[in-house]
């Protein structure tokens, strides 16, 4: 590690409690494709009140790589003020802050935690993909960590970064470094999942609300929630949290209470519908909103808007989930 000190900050961080974090969809005017901040706030407000740990805001599913860094700013700015605004100042914002340089990153960290963010979800650089060994990659963390004003956690999605997967070595050993409190799981692997949280200790979901000290190892999908929790996660950040929030809050709430059987059960239910949103990805899952919710709208260009026909097939293939979703 090249630094075992914390940048210091201004306030104290709202902590990070074991449970359901969503990436937070960014909604835009069907017509001018401008940001729908009405939209934005009531999202970030209903999932709060499903029972949510946290959210991320500028996360895959936020659309961060088609906003401007006005719009980023003014997404995490507008999401924070909802959520004040309705009484859950407790939970807490986690911000999508990567760029592909090390200056770039800190820069953007620094943005965010100017509109109130609290943590920042970082992926591997991978444009110069031939160049990013275990060396290069270790120094781009613990650079930024020992920069950042805001603590990190690591994001490990092979998808997104050119196949770059770290490993369970690598990632415990970026745990040492005092600004970097945990992981997102998007690689899917409970087996990562479980080494690292037994490594680093991580926070649990017998754990108590509100505590602050502990690594948070989070699934990076809904259709895991049960399966990261067998492993000793923390938590999930989970897109299909922005659809069925209630039932994933369920799936965990049952387990934590010792009925695990219910929570299995609820789980395979949870992850056929998941699947649905995770295939149709961004489009699939904002046209599952508009069709249970009444909002959600289409992505920005150049992503494609869903026909007719596959819309009225996310809604029926979810229907089991939703249905469920409704008596929750």
């Amino acid at each position: 590690m090249t630094s075992t000190s914390v940048p210091s900050r201004s306030k104290p961080l709202t902590p990070l409690r074991p449970g359901i974090y969503a990436p937070t969809m960014t909604f835009f005017d069907p017509v001018t494709e401008d940001l729908d901040i009405p939209t934005i706030r009531a999202h970030a407000i209903r999932l709060a009140k499903a029972g949510l740990a946290g959210l991320v805001t500028m996360g895959s599913n936020g659309e961060a790589v088609h906003l401007t860094h006005e719009e980023r700013a003014t997404v995490t700015k507008e999401t924070r003020s909802a959520l004040d605004s309705a009484g859950f100042s407790d939970v807490p914002v986690i911000v999508g802050a990567s760029e592909q340089s090390i200056r770039g990153t800190i820069a953007l960290i620094k943005e965010s935690a100017a509109v109130g963010g609290e943590y920042v979800l970082l992926v591997s650089p991978s444009y110069y993909r031939y160049a990013m060994d275990e060396e290069a990659i270790t120094n781009y963390y613990t650079t930024v960590a020992d920069k950042s004003p805001l603590p990190i956690i690591i994001y490990n999605y092979p998808g997104a970064v050119s196949g770059i997967d770290l490993d369970s070595d690598l990632l415990i050993k970026l745990a040492q470094h005092p600004n970097i409190v945990g992981t997102k799981f998007t690689c899917a692997n409970t087996g990562k999942l479980t080494r690292v949280a037994l490594a680093t200790k991580a926070l649990t979901c017998n754990d108590v609300k509100g505590s602050s000290k502990g690594y948070m190892a989070f699934g990076g999908m809904a259709d895991f929630t049960a399966q990261t929790l067998v492993s000793g996660g923390s938590g999930i950040i989970a897109g299909g949290a922005n659809v069925a929030p209630k039932t994933c809050v369920k799936v965990w709430t049952l387990w934590r209470e010792g009925k695990k059987d219910e929570a299995i059960e609820l789980q395979k239910i949870l992850s056929k519908g998941d699947w649905v949103l995770t295939r149709t990805a961004i489009p699939g899952t904002k046209s599952a909103l508009q069709s249970y919710f009444g909002y959600g709208g289409y992505p920005r260009q150049p992503l494609k808007r869903l026909s007719a026909e596959k819309v009225k097939e996310v809604k029926d293939l979810t229907k089991e989930l939703m249905d469920v979703e409704a008596k929750l």
